[in-house]
């Protein structure tokens, strides 16, 4: 088995139930070869193809705009004949509303013709608006028919010829120039980029200073914002004054509300005065014979008054802390 066809022979696999007679490996095991699924209506003459949709249409059934270039699985059919030239049909779905759309072949005028299901989208083309010139064969052709008209134009011709070889010169030195040194390029494009880097990496630390979460961005400062932010008024010097005044007043205060500390000084005066007046009359209990109070029951009254004291001055904190 030296020939091609041989070889080819051997890579075909033959199943048990196959012989000759009853046909091609194929048609034994009911498939369509390399073209696979897409043949499956190959019996109606119809071939499954991939049609790319060649303008721009709107769907009828849902008023959708099909863009050019869109890609369909659509039904390939013969439909007749121009000529020598065959005319195709092909039968799609749309993707938004499954609507069927037809599209035929126009070889008379070189174009598709969209038979049902869509509607092709008007484009009216503007060369002023566009920035082109519109050419005008018929004149063209009347100018070149006419010696004296050619004559003319062909001397147009070679001035605007001969300008616009200056303006593509200049253009080609223009560039020979900037992309004379790649590495220079290279390097001055890497440097703006680590700076750009650089500068994003700032604003985002001082985002995080700010305690600001990670979807929020901050933008460069700019010299507009600064004289907008400074443009603010929130009452002038009045309002500095005010806010110096409250915070003198606030620093200047006591900790502690003002009936707490009244409340502690009645209660401790009144005991501070009776066991004063009771030292001094101790001197004159001795001369007259009276007996003296014992030391343990004075220092007990003491603590008793101190505890005192220190339980009215804790409680205007208590409630400020509750």
């Amino acid at each position: 088995m030296s020939t091609l066809a041989a070889a080819r022979a051997d890579n075909f696999y033959y199943p048990p139930g196959w012989d000759p007679s009853k046909g091609s490996l194929n048609k034994f095991q009911g498939s369509h070869g390399a073209l696979g699924d897409r043949a499956r209506k190959l019996h109606e003459g119809i071939l499954i193809i991939r049609f790319e949709m060649p303008f721009n249409v709107w769907c009828a059934g849902c008023g959708h705009l099909i863009g050019k270039g869109v890609r369909f699985n659509a039904e390939k059919k013969q439909i007749g004949m121009y000529h020598s030239t065959k005319v195709w049909s092909f039968v799609m779905k749309s993707p938004c509303c499954q609507t069927r759309i037809e599209v035929h072949t126009d070889p008379k005028n070189a174009e598709y013709v969209i038979v049902s299901g869509a509607r092709r989208k008007v484009e009216a083309f503007d060369a002023e608006a566009a920035g082109t010139a519109e050419l005008d064969p018929e004149g063209r052709q009347r100018v070149m028919a006419d010696p004296f008209s050619k004559l003319e134009h062909q001397d147009e011709d070679k001035l605007r010829a001969k300008e616009t070889h200056q303006q593509i010169a200049t253009l080609r030195q223009d560039a020979e120039e900037k992309h004379r040194d790649n590495y220079a390029l290279n390097k001055q494009l890497r440097r703006q980029l680590r700076a750009s880097r650089k500068e994003e990496k700032a604003r985002d630390e001082h985002r995080q200073r700010l305690g600001l979460p990670d979807h929020v961005k901050l933008l460069p400062e700019s010299q507009g914002d600064a004289l907008a932010a400074s443009a603010v008024d929130y009452g002038g010097q009045k309002f500095k004054q005010n806010w110096q005044h409250s915070r003198r007043s606030i620093a200047g205060s006591s900790i502690f509300s003002p009936a707490a500390v009244a409340a502690a000084t009645a209660g401790a005066r009144p005991r501070k005065g009776g066991s004063r007046a009771g030292a001094a009359q101790q001197p004159g209990a001795a001369s007259t014979g009276e007996a003296r109070p014992p030391r343990q029951a004075t220092s007990g009254k003491k603590r008793r008054l101190d505890a005192a004291v220190k339980l009215k001055l804790s409680e205007p904190l208590k409630k400020g802390k509750a």
